[in-house]
């Protein structure tokens, strides 16, 4: 007879979860997650508005997309053309930007925007006590930079070329002084001109930077007004000529061309 073989009974002891096992890395990690989000919503609450409008427009837009990154509008086309059909749409647009934001809210009154022959005319006056540029000088102020970056964000996807004008009033410069209005109407609108091009404005974009001094004043019944001094930007229709020519008289000018 076969020899019976022997039979082995192999017992495996259950295994129980550690109590160090994984579960608590999920909690730990949902506890971060948490904690990020919070320190992120306490830093917008105390951010400028510029900066929340550009961190909503990113997720709005995370593809960049929109024409205008760094708001809540999503959807719209880039590089829209402005023509004399839709140039009160950027109008519309700009005064309810400007509403909208508190800092240059209390300014409206000194931010005059027109549909003109030529394009649309955006126009900083100044005040007596200097709102957009320091007093005699061409550096802009605080208000000067915000409404500069504001009008960049809004034009600088378009297709459309940007003409940028410097005014002064009549109030002469001293005997023997050899900066006179001329160079500070020049000088400011250059200032202007890079700012808004640090602001994301293309520098193809500026087509011509020009100064008239006091040879356009704004209230020709007083040559010394404040508002005569003034920066006037130019968003010039597809088919503009190269050189403006609105309802004003002409005048020489002091231009600094950009091609």
């Amino acid at each position: 007879m076969e020899k019976q073989r022997p039979i082995y009974l192999i017992r495996r002891r259950a295994l129980h979860d550690s109590p160090h096992g994984g579960a608590w890395k999920v909690a730990y990690a949902d506890f971060v997650t948490a904690l990020m989000a919070l320190f992120i919503v306490l830093w917008l609450m105390n951010t400028s508005e510029h900066v929340r409008k550009a961190v909503a427009g990113y997720f709005n837009d995370p593809l960049g997309r929109s024409s205008q990154t760094g708001t809540d509008r999503t959807g719209a086309s880039d590089n829209v053309a402005i023509t004399k059909d839709n140039i009160s749409q950027l109008k519309e647009q700009l005064q309810k930007s400007i509403r909208e934001k508190v800092e240059l809210r209390k300014l409206s009154d000194q931010i005059e925007i027109t549909v003109t022959p030529e394009g649309l005319r955006i126009e900083l006056l100044e005040s007596k006590d200097g709102t957009f540029f320091e007093s005699g000088s061409s550096e802009l102020s605080t208000n000067g930079r915000e409404i500069l970056a504001l009008v960049s964000g809004e034009l600088k996807t378009l297709p459309n070329k940007l003409s940028i004008e410097g005014h002064t009033d009549s109030q002469a410069y001293a005997p023997g002084n050899t900066y006179g209005n001329w160079e500070l109407s020049v000088d400011r609108a250059n200032s202007a001109r890079r700012s808004m091009q640090e602001m994301g404005i293309r520098r193809d974009q500026v087509a011509q930077v020009r100064g008239y001094a006091d040879q356009r004043l704004r209230v020709p019944s007083n040559p010394l007004d404040p508002s005569n001094r003034r920066i006037s930007l130019i968003v010039q229709y597809l088919d503009a000529p190269p050189v403006p020519t609105g309802s004003l008289p002409t005048a020489p000018a002091a231009t600094v061309l950009h091609h």
